[in-house]
Parts: structure tokens; sequence; C-alpha cells
């Protein structure tokens, strides 16, 4: 059978494949604790829920315009005049079925076959992936000084004249790291002077710790109207709570959007009526989740931290935002894959494995799941790596000693 090249070059979703891993395995009675989850466990705002069954109850569930209906492309212009402190028209605005179609739509929209696509190291596992759909080619920006926040030299130097658009994720999947004013001012600068389209991929941008408060890419733009080179993306899934409904948007030039969605009107016509509906409710209801999701996310990274240091080989860095611990394993000599699997089949313990990040040596913690989950994680893993821990622990009902040195 021959098989497209694209579709040959694609490996499977690093993070999908784990969840449908621990899925099988708490399905066989198993008692899994899962920390490689982006998927936070509370609910759904109320008015969301109520919208969408409202509409569902009327039985009328129909198409929708390809870029979104009205009523959802209003409320994500509040909300950037809110949050972002940019008005913008609903042509500005396309709604897609999630932000990962949002993204996949503006990268189909702006880059050709050979472009290069700019992104800064550990990033999101499917940027490669979805940079080689498109036939362009991925260029991932280790920092020179091997932290998590770049510098804009970092970007400058890997810049060529193929270069078409770069990414930003601030707060980083899966580090955490926000990113400083001074490099997003200098990379606004740096695309507006090279002529390249920056995308800000938000999806995380108000699940901030510590009192920091988002920035918003259009306080530095000089560029406006049809010449903006910015395309900022976000959703309801994380903040929100909705990853299932799934959707999310884009905010750019008219010109941009046009193309966007006579792009996505091939690909899905468009997103669910339904999930748009309750999008709608939820950004324009009570935000008092957020926050709430917001500190309890907090306090789950307060407990990860304090429990990871009592593994004395790990090294962390203190995430500022979303819902990940990025943690340096590399002092116990395995590849993070290796890792990643030896922790699930002796500690049924699911992590994520670094180099699905571009970095190796790492296991990406999920800190979105219940403070139990996290402590008793963490417990597991020192027990299956630290030979000075209690031989012996519980994993569900039953008692399991370590029988490994």
């Amino acid at each position: 059978m021959s098989l497209s090249l694209i579709g040959r070059s694609l490996s499977e979703s690093a993070t999908l494949k784990l969840n449908a891993k621990a899925a099988s395995l708490r399905a066989k009675g198993e008692p899994v604790i899962h920390l490689g989850g982006g998927e936070p466990k509370s609910k759904a705002p109320d008015e969301a829920i109520a919208a969408g069954v409202e509409m569902l109850n009327t039985g009328e569930v129909r198409y929708t315009p390809a870029d979104g209906i009205p009523a959802l492309k209003k409320a994500v212009t509040k909300y950037s005049e809110e949050y972002y402190g940019h008005k913008i028209e609903a042509a500005n605005v396309i709604v897609s079925g999630g932000a990962k179609q949002s993204i996949m739509v503006a990268m189909h929209a702006v880059l050709d076959p050979g472009d290069e696509f700019i992104f800064p190291t550990p990033y999101w596992v499917s940027y490669p992936d979805m940079t080689r759909l498109v036939g362009a080619k991925p260029v991932p920006v280790l920092p020179e000084d091997g932290s998590f926040y770049p510098k804009i030299s970092d970007i400058e130097r890997r810049v060529t004249p193929r270069t078409k658009a770069i990414i930003i994720n601030s707060p980083n999947n899966p580090t955490g790291a926000m990113y400083s004013e001074q490099f997003i001012a200098g990379v606004v600068e740096l695309c507006e002077k090279r002529d390249i389209y920056l995308l800000m991929d938000d999806i995380y941008h108000r699940l901030l710790f510590d009192g920091k408060q988002p920035i918003s890419c259009y306080k530095f733009a000089k560029k406006q109207g049809e010449d903006s080179k910015l395309i900022v993306i976000n959703g309801v899934s994380k903040q929100y709570a909705m990853t299932g409904f799934r959707i999310g948007w884009a905010v750019a030039s008219r010109g941009v959007v046009e193309v966007m969605t006579n792009i996505q009107s091939h690909q899905t016509s468009g997103p669910c009526s339904i999930s748009q509906v309750a999008a709608a409710a939820a950004l324009n209801g009570e935000q008092s989740s957020v926050e709430s999701l917001r500190a309890a996310l907090e306090q789950n990274r307060n407990l990860m931290i304090e429990r990871l240091k009592t593994l004395e080989k790990v090294k962390l860095s203190k995430p500022d935002g979303a819902f990940y611990c990025f943690a340096d394993f590399s002092a116990y000599k395995r590849s993070s894959t290796e890792l990643s699997q030896f922790l699930l089949n002796k500690a049924l313990v699911v992590t994520v494995p670094g180099i699905e990040f571009g970095m190796e040596g790492h296991l990406r913690l999920s800190t979105c799941g219940s403070a139990k989950e996290i402590t008793e994680g963490a417990d597991r893993i020192r027990w299956a790596l630290d030979m000075n821990s209690p031989a012996e622990i519980a994993m569900g009902d039953r008692k399991v000693v370590r029988d490994w040195a």
C-alpha cells in the first residue's frame, strides 16, 4: 500500500497515546495515576452547560457559518478588549474546532512548502508534526543558556530568508514558563521588521501564578489593520475546563481571517453549533470559575514541587503558569522514554517523556488532577526511583513491594 510522504512522516500524538494507555489500564482495574494529561478536572461553567442544553432541547442543531456564529464572534471581540486591551471587529475573528485547529488553519494560511516555522524549545508536542503537515520545515530553538526562557537573540540567530512565521506559547506547555514582557516585545518587533507572521498560542494566558498578569502582544505592535503580522490564538478548553467542547479561535487581520475561513470551510465547515453557544455563554458569563481553577492549579503546583523535592536527584524550575511541571530526571541515566515506561510499568504512574517536547532527560508531570493524585503519584515515583524510600507502597487496595535494585 502506497501512502503519502507527509502521512508517513508523522508520529502519533504522545499525549493522546498515553491517555489511551491509561484508559486501557484503568478499564482492567489497575490503580493508575495519570500525571500525563493536559485537561482540567473541574466542571465547565454552569452557563455553558445550560446554554448547550437549551439549544439541544430545541432540536434545531444545524450547520453554522464556517468562521463561527455571530454571537460567539461578538463574545470574542469583547474578550479581546477586556483581556488584551485591543479593540477588534467580528471580521477579525475565526472560530474553529479547538485552538489546535485555529493554529493548523493559520499555518495553512501563511506557510508554503519549504518555508521555515520557528518555535522555542521545549515546545508543545504537536508543533513539529503540524509544521510537516503543511509541508514546511520545523525550526525548534533551544535557548543558549539551556533555560526555559528564550532570549530574542536565540530567535534571531535562527531566522533565515525562508522564515515565514514564529509561534510563541506563554505560559508554555510543557514548562509552565511565562516569557518576559521584554522578550514578547522583542519578538513582535522582530516579526514586524522582517515581515514574519507571529502566532501567539495564548491558550493558558489567564492561568498564571504568584500574582503574574497576562501580557498582551498588541501593546508592542506598531503595524495595524491589514499590515498586522499578529495571529492570536485562544479558546475555552483550558481556562474554562471545556476541553471536550472543542472551541478555539484566532484573531488576525481581515485578510488573514478571510483566507483561514476559506481553508476551514473545505476542512470541517463550521464548528459544532452547540459547542459554540456554550462557549459564548462561558465568555459572557460569570468568570469566577476561571479564578477558582487558577487558584487550585497554583496550589497543585506548590504541592507537586514540595513532593518532588524529596527526590534529591531531580532538578526543578518553578512553573509560572499553566498546569505542568517539567522536571529534570537526567541524573537517573535513562532516556526520558525509558524512564516514563519504567514508571508506568512499576509504579502505574503516567508521565510524558521530555523528548516529545524536544528536551531529553525530562518528564512532564501534570498538576491539573486532584491533590490526592499528585501526592500519591509523586510518592510512587519516589518509591520507584529512590532506594532509600520504604520498599512497600500502597497501590489502590493492595500493597506492592519493590523488587528491583
